[in-house]
Formats: structure tokens, sequence, C-alpha cells
């Protein structure tokens, strides 16, 4: 279990990177921070579970309080399924006694935990919990159980703020990439144009359909296009021309009699 030392809440909280750390790496650092927190705690688990994930990022301040998160999300019992399950803090606040989570029960007290708090924390599509362990039965101490609330609700602010930046910047780059092949498509569109004696619109439409039916790329296909010079496609395109687009609406039927 870690070391102690004394460390307050403000210096805890004045020496997080969340915002430059990668979520794996937040969480450990939230793990070892809530374990400062709680300095009768024999040490701290953190997951994250995002929507859409099929695992969730786990850290532990030491082998055995891993092996218990692991076992716990496995098999769906204990404090931190029922804290994910309810939106709400589980706490056991003596496991020689508590039967809720006979599985969770038997493994902790193997390893000589007797007392446990999971807080949860949910924003945005990101659910994370914290749970501090203890030797000793009893509850969270007060003063402890208010700094890891203020830790969990920081960090979760800052996994989200990071998660929303990192889109961002992948929104940017595909805008980018968008903006930078734009011109390929033009000069294909272009080449189109004079091949076929048709206007532009046109041209992007039947390029946009060529490269659906080719499962391709339309900046691929343009770009392939102006390598070209359009020769080898005139006369897919040329077909094209001549067949009703796949989306388009079929002509109703004429009514009976008329």
């Amino acid at each position: 279990m870690p070391d102690r030392m004394s460390t307050s809440l403000a210096q805890v909280v004045g020496a997080s990177e969340y915002g430059a750390a990668s979520l794996d790496r937040g969480l450990a650092h939230l793990a070892e921070q809530a374990a400062w927190c709680a300095p009768e705690s024999c040490g701290a688990t953190v997951t994250a579970v995002a929507d859409g994930a099929d695992d969730p990022a786990t850290a532990a301040t030491h082998p055995d309080l891993s092996t218990l998160v692991t076992a716990q999300l496995e098999t769906g019992e204990g404090p931190i399924p029922a804290a994910l399950d309810s939106g709400r803090e589980a706490a056991a606040d003596d496991l020689l006694y508590d039967r809720r989570w006979p599985g969770f029960r038997a493994r902790a007290l193997d390893v000589g935990v007797r007392s446990s708090a999971t807080l949860v924390f949910s924003r945005d599509a990101l659910t994370v919990t914290v749970s501090v362990y203890g030797f000793r039965p009893g509850p969270l101490p007060q003063e402890a159980h208010e700094a890891t609330e203020m830790l969990g609700d920081l960090a979760l602010t800052n996994f989200v703020r990071d998660r929303r930046y990192r889109q961002a910047l992948a929104e940017v780059d595909q805008l980018d990439t968008a903006l930078r092949r734009r011109p390929i498509v033009d000069q294909a569109c272009g080449i189109a144009m004079y091949v076929l004696g048709c206007d532009a619109e046109e041209a992007f439409d039947l390029l946009r359909r060529h490269s659906q039916r080719t499962n391709r790329k339309l900046a691929d296909l343009a770009e392939i296009v102006v390598r070209t010079r359009g020769h080898g496609l005139e006369g897919e395109l040329r077909k094209l021309r001549h067949t009703p687009p796949t989306d388009a609406p079929t002509p109703s039927a004429r009514p009976t009699g008329a």
C-alpha cells in the first residue's frame, strides 16, 4: 500500500495535470490523490466508463486493489457496479458483516480490506468512479469524503475538457484535409465538363455517383481523373449520365382507366 506523507488538499489539487495527461495517466494520478486525501485508507481505485466503450479504463494504487476492481467489473457484483448502475455512492462500512456482495466481500476480506466507499461522477457520456478502501471498519471520514468529492469532480471536468479538445482537433484535421482536397475535385469536375459537355453541377453529380458505385472516395477518384485527364472513364461517365440515380424518385403509376 502507498507510503504516507503530510499533504494538504490544496497541494494535491495544485499538483494535478489532468488537462495535459492522457486518460490512463490521469486516472492513475487521481487514484494516488484520492489515497493521499484519505490518510486512514489502504489505497484507492478509479474507473472511467465512456458511452459506447466496451471496457472501462481502470487504475489502482496497489495490485490487490486492481484485482478487486477487475473481479467487480467481470461479475457485475460489488460497490463499483452498484454505483455505476444507480449513479449514487455505494459504501460498505464493515465487510465482515455486509452481505450485499458475497463475491466481492470474500475477495476483499482475503486481502485485508474491511471497508470501502465508492463515489460516482458522470458528465457528457463519461462516468468516473473513485473508490477508497480501508483496513479498518467504519465509514470514510467526512473530511476525506469531501476531498474525494472535490477531486473526482475536478478530474471529471478536466477529462471531459480534454476529450472535447481532442475531438475538436480531429474535426479541424478532417476539415483541413477536405479543404486541401477540394481543388483536386474541382479540377476533376472541370475535366468531366470538358469531356461530357455538361455543366459543373452535373459533372460533380456524375463523379459522386461513380465513386459510390465503385466504393471509392470522391477525392481518390478525382485524383485519378486529373492524373489520366479522364481517359478510361469517359464511357462509364457517359453511361451514368443516361442512368437514373438509384436515389431518384420513381414515377408514380398511371391511374387505372386514365
